[in-house]
């Protein structure tokens, strides 16, 4: 999933680095824009998955904290954290990569001339004549 993101990034950012007049925006905006819908569902995914095993871990925890002298809940909670971790990682990466490609989104756009080229620090401003 990270190569993924990284390759798509980098071929956006190239296209924003190499830009030309005769330069698509729209279908550079539509691709990006499904890609940004892609990842918002795996983040969506990877969020549901990671809230799922930090409870299950800390129901585990709670047990275990009830019951220090079972063995097999303390080895569940280790097993619980040591998978919850990666997911946790996995998901920082996810909403770090989503929040990038929400600026180059605008820059597409604003190089498409849409509504975010008029865009001014929260407020539209007024179309020029």
């Amino acid at each position: 999933m990270r190569d993924l993101m990284k390759r798509h990034e980098a071929f956006v950012r190239g296209e924003l680095a190499t830009a030309s007049a005769d330069s698509d925006w729209r279908a550079l905006a539509r691709c990006h824009r499904r890609q940004v819908l892609d990842m918002q569902h795996e983040r969506l995914v990877h969020l549901l998955v990671t809230l799922f095993f930090g409870l299950c871990a800390l129901v585990v925890f709670l047990f275990f904290v009830q019951h220090p002298d079972r063995v097999a809940a303390g080895v569940l909670l280790l097993l619980l954290i040591a998978l919850l971790v990666p997911y946790v990682v996995h998901y920082f990466a996810l909403e770090n990569g989503v929040q990038r490609w929400y600026a180059l989104a605008d820059e597409i756009e604003r190089r498409a001339g849409g509504v975010v080229a008029r865009h001014d620090e929260g407020a539209i401003a007024p179309r020029p004549r």
